[in-house]
């Protein structure tokens, strides 16, 4: 029963927003945080670099030009109000990451993903979609100079496990100028409560992570904190000695080796990450 980050699993869900607001952002003389009609012509502007006018309702592009693995499928593509810029590219332009809703994007890669612009001159660009590659609950940072970090919570939820983490996404471009974007994590967690009916740990780990959420630029610079909720050695300790009471219901069976953190007794505290170091630590 103990809870692995697939690795495989680079997929991030729709987690709550940790921005009141969205990012200002000059597209065509139009601001996104504008009346809503003008803001409909931001996304109008956008949508015209991958889709025909005629295929454009609102926010919507109903038949994509070059969508991934599209087939002969119409796919499409409706963007949201998530959104980040940023000069993810070392000396790069800067480039604006939006998310979207797709009927072609199965559950695996939540329904959806993003879009990358690139933004030079006056001018935006299409550069590609990334199916499964949200970017919800973003924060940027700079990094030097010349380049930004995009540092995410990332997450995804099956048969009952929710997995959450903290990713830098990470940005190339090829020599069509094509950019992708793959995450690479900092921090990941399992919560398997809903699966299992209480979380697990091994009696020989240190510490475990069940969740990590509100992202913030931290107390220096190039840091982040995130709340985590988690089980320190001491609530291991516990729970292997069984002090903790038995979870009310709980399906499967425990290992040689494991035991229950039932769902009130985990730790819930503020950690700071050094994105230089990569040292996640508590913070005060």
């Amino acid at each position: 029963m103990n809870q692995l980050f697939p690795p495989t699993e680079t997929m991030t869900r729709p987690m709550p927003k940790s921005f009141a607001a969205l990012v200002a952002l000059a597209i065509a003389g139009a601001c996104l945080l504008a009346s809503p009609a003008r803001a409909d012509d931001a996304d109008r502007a956008l949508l015209s670099t991958f889709c025909e006018a005629t295929d454009i309702e609102g926010s919507t592009c109903k038949r994509a030009k070059n969508y991934p693995d599209a087939g002969d499928r119409a796919c499409d593509v409706k963007l949201t109000a998530d959104r980040h810029s940023g000069r993810f590219i070392a000396a790069g332009n800067p480039l604006l990451v939006v998310n979207y809703e797709s009927g072609c994007e199965p559950h695996a890669t939540d329904n959806g993903g993003s879009v990358v612009f690139e933004q030079s001159g006056g001018k935006t660009s299409f550069r590609s979609f990334q199916p499964g590659s949200q970017v919800n609950d973003c924060i940027t940072l700079a990094k030097s100079a010349q380049q930004d970090w995009l540092m995410c919570i990332t997450g995804h939820t099956g048969q009952g496990n929710l997995e959450t983490g903290v990713a830098e996404f990470v940005f190339t471009q090829d020599y069509s100028r094509n950019i992708s974007i793959s995450p690479d994590f900092l921090i990941t967690a399992a919560d398997s409560i809903r699966a299992y009916g209480a979380n697990v740990v091994t009696c020989k780990e240190r510490s475990k992570y069940f969740e990590v959420s509100d992202i913030k630029a931290g107390p220096r610079p190039q840091t982040l904190t995130v709340t985590v909720r988690h089980a320190d050695a001491n609530t291991i300790r516990k729970a292997c000695r069984k002090v903790f009471p038995k979870p009310k219901e709980v399906f499967g069976k425990l290992s040689r080796g494991e035991a229950y953190v039932p769902e009130g007794y985990e730790r819930r505290g503020k950690f700071i990450i050094d994105l230089v170091t990569r040292k996640v630590t508590p913070q005060g």
